[in-house]
């Protein structure tokens, strides 16, 4: 019994040792930003998913912010890259490059490597698409990864309790995807991922302003009207007006123009009713009784999407049932995933990472 009781106790302080010197982290990775929470401590990095590079060498020059101050300005043997595209890997060096910079942002000034991640995936990913951002993850030097997807996440982000016998449908609006997921006890119903996203707004209005107005504008200036313009309802002041500048279609000189709220209300709407078509199509899939619960309970709004002005109203509408915008909403999965670590028989349960990795004898004794 002495034996077992030094035995328990060195693992009980070498468990305590990994937990001075390594962190725990929740890392909701989309194509728009990557936000990083690490247990105790809270969101430690929220930066844009950009990564520049000089075209010649590959060199990394600059990762997020630092990154998207270039964008658009970039000198001529520098480029600025989004390596996730509608939320997977489209350029494995560079998420790999990208995720290690925000992970050693992310860590604390004793650590240098991180015992364990939980990451969000998309609903519907592939295999090799979820292997590409999970060996990306492991090149980061975290020990253990585990994948949830998102529509769970960002669930139980939002105040979802995991036990709720009671459905409970989660509309989750990325800079490039669209993920509406019926949670219930959690487990999934059904998770449904569509490629369409708020960054489509700032594509729609940089194509308005070149085709309708004749000037060419970049992403940044596109972001900026949809921020101070774009609603999904119609706006209070339709001649409300922001100065822009570009470059002229015609000559290819320096020019400016003034767009409207009304302009960009124009842009903005065929997007949110692709939003809206797709959650309903969601959710005429459901079981009776699924039906029932989320008519009685409503639709939850998570992600940055669900910042856009007047989208709660307009989904409310068009949907016919009540719409709740969770606090602080672009952390929700973030959020939720950093909430699993206290509910460990769940976060096996749902995990979606290959079992051999899960449960790994040695892993299990740093189990909390």
């Amino acid at each position: 019994m002495s034996f077992l009781r030094r035995k328990t106790a060195s693992f009980l302080g070498l468990a305590a040792l990994r937990n001075l010197v390594s962190d725990s982290m929740a890392i909701d990775m989309g194509s728009a930003s990557t936000i990083i929470a690490v247990r105790g401590r809270g969101v430690i990095v929220d930066e844009p998913s950009v990564i520049a590079v000089n075209k010649i060498s590959g060199e990394v020059i600059a990762v997020g912010n630092e990154a998207r101050k270039m964008q658009g300005r970039e000198a001529r043997d520098v480029t600025v890259i989004a390596p996730l595209i509608d939320g997977v890997v489209a350029d494995f060096e560079r998420t790999r490059a990208m995720l290690d910079h925000f992970v050693k942002e992310a860590r604390s000034g004793i650590s240098h490597v991180s015992r364990r991640a939980i990451m969000s995936v998309l609903s519907g990913v592939t295999q090799v698409e979820q292997r590409a951002l999970l060996t990306a993850a492991e090149e980061a030097h975290i020990g253990r990864v585990y994948m949830v997807e998102e529509g769970l996440a960002a669930a139980v982000g939002a105040g979802v309790p995991v036990d709720d016998a009671t459905a409970a449908a989660v509309v989750d609006i990325g800079g490039n995807t669209t993920n509406v997921a019926t949670i219930i006890s959690g487990s999934i119903i059904s998770s449904r991922a569509e490629r369409l996203g708020s960054s489509d707004i700032d594509a729609a209005i940089m194509d308005f302003v070149r085709r309708h107005r004749g000037l060419t504008i970049g992403v940044s200036t596109a972001e900026r009207l949809k921020l101070e313009l774009s609603s999904a309802i119609e706006p209070r002041d339709t001649q409300q007006k922001v100065n822009v500048r570009g470059r002229d279609v015609q000559t290819g000189a320096p020019g400016a123009v003034d767009v409207t709220a009304a302009e960009v209300y124009q842009v903005t709407q065929p997007i949110v009713r692709r939003i809206a078509e797709e959650v309903r199509t969601t959710l005429t899939d459901l079981p009776p009784e699924v039906s029932g619960d989320i008519y009685d309970r409503g639709v939850i709004l998570t992600g940055g999407g669900a910042l856009l002005d007047g989208l709660g109203p307009y989904l409310q509408k068009e949907l016919d049932l009540t719409i709740r915008v969770a606090d602080a909403p672009r952390f929700a999965i973030v959020r939720g995933l950093s909430q699993m670590f206290d509910e460990p028989l769940l976060l096996r349960r749902v995990a979606r990472t290959e079992p051999h990795l899960l449960l790994e004898p040695d892993a299990m004794v740093f189990e909390e």
